[in-house]
């Protein structure tokens, strides 16, 4: 039995469809860093959380910038013990991340891996998060020197200070 030409073609046109689309989507990852956002180059550091002293829990960042990568230092500050001491260190701790980050209008998004403290990636069976670290934030350039941070996912906003500036030299990727 003979199939339609009318068959032929509509499962042709799908095939070329599915294929330019396939085409159109992918692309070759760079081959140099891209220079991210200039006035974001540098570290900031937080120094203090609106009303610290009344919370229970509270994290302050220090942020690296150079070019479109980013590493975090995340120092945590808790009332409770929430774990084992030898991890929270009688209430503190110190997380690190490091990764890409692009910005889209007023929204900071990074997007990279917790690692340790020499960049290396932490090892899942330590202490606190691995894996993933992911946050966007909602950022507001305040002067040359301050940039106030709103985390999506927190009700905390928070500033922080330029304290050493650095040009973008892009690196090979």
């Amino acid at each position: 039995m003979k199939k339609p030409f009318a068959f032929y073609l509509l499962a042709f046109a799908i095939l070329l469809t599915a294929n330019c689309l396939l085409l159109t989507a992918c692309k070759f990852n760079p081959d140099m860093q891209t220079p991210g956002e200039s006035y974001l180059q540098g570290e900031w550091q937080q120094d203090s959380v609106t009303m610290q002293k009344q919370l229970i829990n509270y994290s302050l960042y220090n942020l690296k910038f150079n070019c479109d990568s980013f590493f975090v230092q995340i120092k945590t500050f808790s009332k409770v013990n929430n774990g084992a001491d030898s991890c929270t260190k009688s209430g503190q701790w110190t997380e690190y991340a490091k990764g890409v980050y692009d910005q889209k209008e007023d929204t900071l998004h990074v997007r990279g891996l917790f690692c340790n403290p020499d960049y290396s990636y932490k090892d899942p069976t330590g202490c606190f998060r691995s894996g993933v670290y992911e946050e966007s934030f909602k950022v507001v350039k305040k002067t040359d020197s301050v940039v106030q941070f709103n985390p999506t996912s927190s009700v905390i906003a928070f500033s922080a200070r330029l304290i050493k500036r650095s040009t973008c030299t892009p690196k090979p990727l």
